[in-house]
């Protein structure tokens, strides 16, 4: 158990869980803003090899504008990355950030409340997986 996210181990492959990741969170609103191949880079840069290991920038587009909206610089917070990633037994693991985690740090009620009910939808997709 981590402070700054939560997720769950998927009986999914690696690729499979990516693709039902993406639909869940289609489905409540967000898209996929970046897909960064981590292990991907470790190759191509320190030619290392790992288990895969990808980062999801999701972005549901309503919320995000009233986030900027209340706080200009918020985009240093954005979007909410959700990491699938496979272990070395094989086993895929899906985390998302818990954005009332990060958003405490604004220090402003609406984005606490905001980051609350993007919690929410955050949740429902996992629960989804």
């Amino acid at each position: 158990m981590i402070k700054y996210g939560f997720g769950k181990t998927v009986n999914k492959s690696f690729d499979d869980a990516i693709w039902h990741v993406t639909e869940a969170l289609r489905g409540e609103g967000f898209g996929i803003l970046s897909d960064i191949d981590i292990a991907g880079a470790m190759k191509k840069k320190l030619n290392l090899d790992m288990s895969p290991y990808r980062i999801l920038g999701a972005c549901n587009p309503p919320l995000a504008h009233r986030a900027l909206e209340s706080e200009a610089s918020i985009g240093l917070l954005l979007p909410c990355n959700v990491v699938v990633r496979q272990d070395e037994a094989g086993e895929v693991h899906v985390e998302f950030m818990d954005p009332n985690a990060v958003m405490d740090l604004v220090g402003k009620p609406e984005i606490t409340a905001l980051a609350s009910e993007v919690r929410l939808k955050l949740v429902k997709a996992l629960q989804a997986l």
